[in-house]
């Protein structure tokens, strides 16, 4: 599973960085996760607000930081 947490650095986005790392490791997902910082780069998976989740290259979540919960059930699919 390719996992990418799109966001510029807020303090929402380092802790939807923070919670994803968690439950990968939690869960013991076999995923890599990479952080996208680059506007441009953002914009082009059409987000407009972060922070945003992309999961194999599909964005699930943007704009708001999902609880433990909800992020579980998007990780999961």
């Amino acid at each position: 599973m390719e996992i990418k947490i799109l966001g510029t650095g807020c303090v929402n986005c380092r802790r939807l960085e923070k919670l994803t790392k968690l439950l990968v490791s939690e869960e013991g997902l076999d995923a890599s996760i990479t952080k996208v910082e680059d506007i441009v780069e953002i914009m082009n998976y059409g987000v407009m607000t972060t922070p945003a989740l992309v999961v194999n290259e599909q964005v699930v979540l943007k704009g708001r930081v999902p609880s433990l919960k909800e992020l579980k059930k998007l990780l999961m699919k």
